[in-house]
């Protein structure tokens, strides 16, 4: 997973001091349930203001007695027509913060949070991690992070400033060829359906061998 997280080489992405200092704050920290990418997560509805969106989520999520990370850049941080400090206030106080440089790359710390946090860990973002899949060496390697992306990753699907956040739904089974005796279940997209790297088919055909 080290390949993954630096992408090749950290420095491109933080700093020395910048990640040391990220290290340390998860290490002082409880396990976390979910980590938010903030910065995506804000973006959910163009038309809304983004600290609005970002307080929404985190809200609706605490109030579920979760431990919760937002990973955010520093400029959320300054009064904004966009970023309202009162909000983000108010994001501070229900869930654990971290505010990179703005020129960082969010998905590295994203990635080691949650890994660090263990399996039960989620973390939520629409951002596919194609450049750190491209960084693991082998067809192997690929599939096994993708087959852990696919079971951790959670993304919001609704389009409506304001309603209750819904999820994509994690699956509690690999969307792979199976078989059962003399039948097979393979996993299939309607109208060549075009989805995100993390989601899964939903739709099953079910063959079954005559006898």
């Amino acid at each position: 997973m080290r390949d993954v997280i630096d992408g090749g080489d950290q420095y491109k992405k933080t700093t020395p001091q910048e990640l040391e200092r990220f290290q340390n704050f998860v290490k002082c920290c409880p396990p976390f349930d979910i980590v938010i990418d903030g910065l995506n997560v804000a973006k959910t509805f163009p038309k809304a203001r983004e600290s609005q969106v970002l307080l929404h989520v985190v809200s609706q999520l605490a109030k579920q007695n979760l431990q919760l990370l937002v990973l955010g850049r520093k400029h959320m941080l300054t009064q904004h027509s966009r970023w309202r400090k009162d909000e983000m206030k108010k994001v501070q106080k229900q869930a654990s913060c971290f505010f990179a440089d703005n020129i960082s790359a969010d998905d590295p710390f994203l990635l080691y949070a949650t890994l660090h946090s263990g399996n039960h860990c989620k973390f939520i973002t629409k951002d596919l991690m194609r450049d750190h899949k491209a960084c693991l060496h082998d067809a192997k390697t690929q599939r096994l992070f993708f087959k852990w992306q696919q079971g951790h990753q959670l993304a919001i699907i609704n389009r409506l400033p304001g309603s209750k956040v819904t999820f994509q739904h994690i699956p509690s089974y690999d969307t792979v060829v199976q078989t059962t005796g003399d039948s097979w279940h393979i996993p299939y997209d309607e109208d060549l359906l075009e989805r995100y790297s993390y989601e899964v088919p939903t739709k099953w055909l079910c063959l079954h061998r005559k006898t």
